[in-house]
């Protein structure tokens, strides 16, 4: 049950505090920061800059599921009753579901101990304040990988980019921008999407982004919900 996640969550803590306490000792935040390049799609090390997962910026042994601004958390998460340290997290980077069973990350964990120890070692750094600075400045890692996988501004739009119409007839919709080109694509093909970011698109004002190899798919960005129930229409 929900109230027995946190319960699980000590038990699956302590027994992996006893497996791995030698190999946290010797972490190698050099090469921890090269495994962290398979966090990066999901995580950003800078304050406030939420992806799939929360942002990472100063979580060093502060409670999990507990981030402001991030509204994802399972209920697991939510209610779990313990700080990420290294422990703790050893023990999630070896099993995320063993210890929080509704988990929605989709990472399977990291089999390997000294990977793990290694890892642990880059968060301990990269987690703490400032350790988004801290990590690039000592070449632990590209910025780019403190910034994670953030979508680039949308604002300013070029007129071949900013939508002035979207139209939705039979199987396809048709999307004219601001240089005059009215474009049909397949509706399996377009991704109607929101960044209410203060870098997405401005107000009344969406913006279309490619989105496939072939080309042939794409998504339009609105600015908010009411943007796209007002500028999306069904006409032929």
């Amino acid at each position: 049950s929900a109230g027995s996640i946190p319960r699980l969550a000590v038990a699956a803590i302590m027994v992996t505090m006893a497996m791995v306490t030698g190999a946290r000792a010797d972490g190698d935040p050099r090469r921890g920061g090269q495994l962290y390049r398979a966090c990066v799609a999901c995580h950003s090390l800078e304050a406030g800059s939420h992806l799939t997962g929360p942002s990472l910026a100063g979580l060093w042994q502060r409670p999990a599921g507990k981030v402001e601004g991030f509204a994802r958390y399972s209920a697991g998460l939510r209610s779990a009753d313990f700080d990420w340290d290294a422990a703790v997290l050893d023990a999630w980077l070896a099993d995320p579901r063993a210890m929080i069973p509704d988990t929605r990350m989709v990472f399977r964990g990291i089999a390997a101990e000294r990977d793990r120890a290694d890892l642990v070692a880059f968060l301990a750094l990269a987690m703490a304040p400032g350790g988004a600075e801290a990590v690039v400045d000592r070449g632990l890692v590209p910025a780019g990988y403190a910034r994670g996988q953030k979508p680039e501004p949308l604002t300013p739009t070029p007129p071949g980019a900013q939508v002035t119409k979207v139209r939705h007839c039979g199987d396809s919709f048709v999307v004219t921008t601001a240089d005059g080109v009215e474009t049909p694509y397949w509706e399996m093909n377009v991704r109607l999407k929101l960044d209410t970011r203060d870098t997405g698109p401005a107000p009344g004002a969406p913006v279309i982004v490619g989105a496939g190899m072939m080309g042939d798919r794409v998504s339009i960005v609105f600015a908010s919900l009411r943007d796209l129930n007002n500028l999306v229409e069904e006409a032929c």
